[in-house]
């Protein structure tokens, strides 16, 4: 089995239509033993502990175990299938128990101790010595000097969170997938674009179906939020989408809820913490819950009474429009929309002709040629998983490699919602030999259809920007080290480089090198440039309301103890009071399909992409400063931000380069919540 198991060759790039899905789980098996191998190789060392035999090798072990986790949890993103579901079940809780093997191996945390407690007398460079620093914390903030007993209590509860944390997913993407809103009179799709339900008439047919399908994934839910005139279907639709993972039938996710938040607290209390997000938290920029309460509230002021302006002005426009009284949930979005078009005479129908996908794709690789000197070239000769992918070799100014990136932009069944960067394979240095990394973009845009390419909302522009911007960080990692390179940096700091790059999706100078009309050619006109400009603000108090209540959601989940906990709608009610602004829906719940603090690695951290607004707005105000293609500040970002991954404490690294602390004011004032 394992000779001709291509997992377990040598390859430089993922082998994908060479592997069988039934080759996974062997091959896992067999990367596990070879680690435990290293593992083990470190432990019966009869030389004394030192930096290199010891910290150096761990860091160094398991790069099999990686590659091929890598590919086999991307593909379960990406490309999932009910085969590859339950391989994930049956091996997460093997790798579960591997990363508790290794941290309770009480041999191996003795020898990181000795050279943890003699680092002043080695000679280290600063990237080694948080290299030791974060290995020991590792050990310890994961159960290294707890009694044999807890240790196993420890090991049970991340058996089981890894196996609630995947069901929690799978259930999500299975009610997004089992729900179409089927529409056969055609008067009932007023409002909605040609090209939308041309698309709409196309996943009919597919489905050999009559008249237009809609579903829950975003690029079908977001525009006939959007545009569709129909009330009612409006509202059939958003209590689909609100109610994901709350019907108490087998996809339920109210008692995944509540494990997973009751067992993080649990392991949080054995590891001497006060909460998971006093856990959490002492690993990142924000440091405690009480600071980031502090940073939430601050924000809640400044954006509350704009909100409610907003809100109210929504509200009468809507009486005024179409005779609605009360706004609800399903009314937002179409009227926010409806009073755009009629504020700035911009919607976006009108952009999406400039935003042909593969002119944006250029435009973006043009700005990071312009700031940082890469060049990227589409090649046909790598493997992908679905032939949807696209694969490019980036190099650098003197035609150095830099990178492998692949782009996997549209939707299908088998891929989850959202958009998401990720990596098959680490930047890092060994043996002298400088590994390049291997990138990966995924998103749910807009397929092109019989008449029209894949045209974008500039809401899609700006989504591919941020998770290209999060690519570059793992594109020029330049660390010695695979565990700080790239964006393997605190949490809250991780969406600076992906959030700054939106910027240019608003700039003059950046929109006229590829808003071009996908028919005409024709650059897009300076007054819609303006418009978009004057637009970025609208509803900001809403949509920053919004976001603080994402961030105090995660925190009423994490920063206590939720044993007291036995109605998840209920709680979720209570944590929405201080930003709630449209009458709250008894059949939705939004905690049992939030998929990024119960799946995936935002538990305690929500707020960060809030936090990393702050920065952001710093960090482009200094642009702006010296001219967004300044190649004078692109350096310092680069040297300072993108290529030293998380090689120091992020506040130092962000110091170095804006020369201060940053502060709210520039977010604020960008928002339009401050004056200039």
């Amino acid at each position: 089995m394992e000779s001709n198991n291509i997992l377990l060759t040598e390859f430089e790039y993922a082998p994908f239509s060479k592997i069988r899905t039934e080759d996974y789980k062997p091959a896992i098996l067999k990367a596990v033993e070879l680690a435990k191998q290293e593992i083990n190789k470190i432990v019966d060392s009869k030389d004394a502990p030192t930096f290199e035999n010891t910290i150096e090798a761990l860091e160094y072990s398991g790069q099999k175990l990686d590659r091929v986790t890598s590919i086999f949890f991307n593909i379960n993103s990406a490309e999932t299938n009910e085969k590859i579901q339950r391989i994930a079940q049956e091996v997460s809780p093997v790798l579960s128990e591997f990363k508790n093997d290794v941290i309770l191996n009480k041999a191996l945390f003795e020898r990181i101790k000795t050279v943890f407690e003699n680092k002043s007398t080695l000679d280290l460079n600063k990237e080694q010595e948080t290299l030791l620093d974060k290995k020991y914390k590792l050990f310890t903030r994961n159960g290294a000097n707890l009694a044999e007993k807890k240790q196993e209590q420890l090991r049970e509860i991340d058996k089981e969170l890894s196996k609630l944390k995947l069901k929690f997913g799978e259930n999500v993407l299975a009610e997004t997938n089992r729900y179409e809103l089927q529409v056969t009179d055609e008067s009932r799709l007023d409002g909605l674009p040609e090209s939308f339900k041309e698309e709409a008439a196309e996943v009919a047919k597919e489905k050999n179906k009559e008249g237009w399908i809609f579903t829950l994934e975003y690029p079908s839910y977001i525009p006939f939020m959007k545009y569709a005139k129909d009330r009612e279907l409006r509202k059939e639709l958003a209590l689909a989408f609100g109610s994901r993972g709350f019907h108490d039938d087998e996809l339920d996710n109210q008692e995944n809820v509540l494990k997973i938040a009751n067992l993080r607290y649990q392991r949080a209390k054995l590891l001497g913490f006060e909460s998971h997000a006093h856990f959490v938290l002492e690993e990142r920029m924000a440091e405690t819950p009480e600071k980031v309460e502090a940073f939430l509230n601050e924000m809640l002021e400044k954006a509350k009474p704009a909100a409610e302006r907003e809100f109210k002005e929504l509200e009468d426009f809507a009486k005024d429009l179409e005779g609605i009284d009360h706004l609800e949930k399903w009314d937002s979005a179409y009227f926010g929309e409806k009073l755009k078009q009629k504020l700035f005479d911009l919607d976006d129908e009108k952009l999406k002709p400039y935003f042909e996908l593969k002119n944006v794709i250029s435009g973006v690789f043009t700005i990071a040629e312009k700031l940082y000197g890469l060049h990227f070239e589409e090649v046909d000769d790598i493997d992908k998983y679905h032939p949807d992918v696209k694969t490019y070799q980036v190099t650098g100014e003197s035609g150095e490699k830099i990178a492998l990136f692949y782009a996997d932009f549209h939707p299908r069944p088998g891929k989850r919602d959202g958009a998401w960067m990720t990596i098959y394979k680490q930047q890092y240095v060994q043996n002298g030999e400088n590994e390049r990394p291997h990138i990966s973009i995924v998103c749910n845009f807009t397929k092109p259809t019989a008449k029209e390419p894949s045209l974008l909302t500039f809401n899609e522009v700006t989504t591919l920007f941020h998770e290209f911007g999060h690519a570059l960080h793992g594109m020029l990692a330049n660390t010695t080290y695979p565990s700080l390179s790239g964006a393997n940096v605190y949490w809250d700091f991780v969406e600076l480089p992906s959030q700054v790059l939106e910027n240019w999706c608003y700039e003059k100078e950046a929109l006229e090198l590829f808003a071009k009309h996908y028919k005409t050619g024709e650059t897009i006109p300076q007054e819609y440039i303006e418009k978009i400009k004057e637009s970025a603000n609208f509803l900001e108090g809403m949509a920053t309301l919004r976001q603080l209540s994402f961030g105090m959601l995660d925190l009423s989940w994490h920063a206590g103890d939720p044993s007291g906990i036995d109605n998840v709608k209920a709680h979720e009610v209570k944590a929405f009071e201080p930003t709630r602004l449209f009458p709250d829906v008894e059949s939705n719940c939004m905690s049992t399909a939030f998929s990024h603090i119960f799946q995936g690695g935002y538990s305690a951290g929500y707020y960060s992409y809030k936090w990393a607004e702050v920065l952001d707005a710093d960090t482009f105000e200094y642009f702006t400063e010296h001219g967004i293609f300044s190649k004078d500040i692109a350096d310092k970002f680069r040297e300072n931000i993108l290529s030293k991954g998380g090689t120091e404490h992020p506040m130092e690294l962000y110091k170095r380069f804006r020369g201060k602390e940053p502060k709210p004011d520039a977010l604020l004032r960008r928002a339009g919540l401050i004056s200039k």
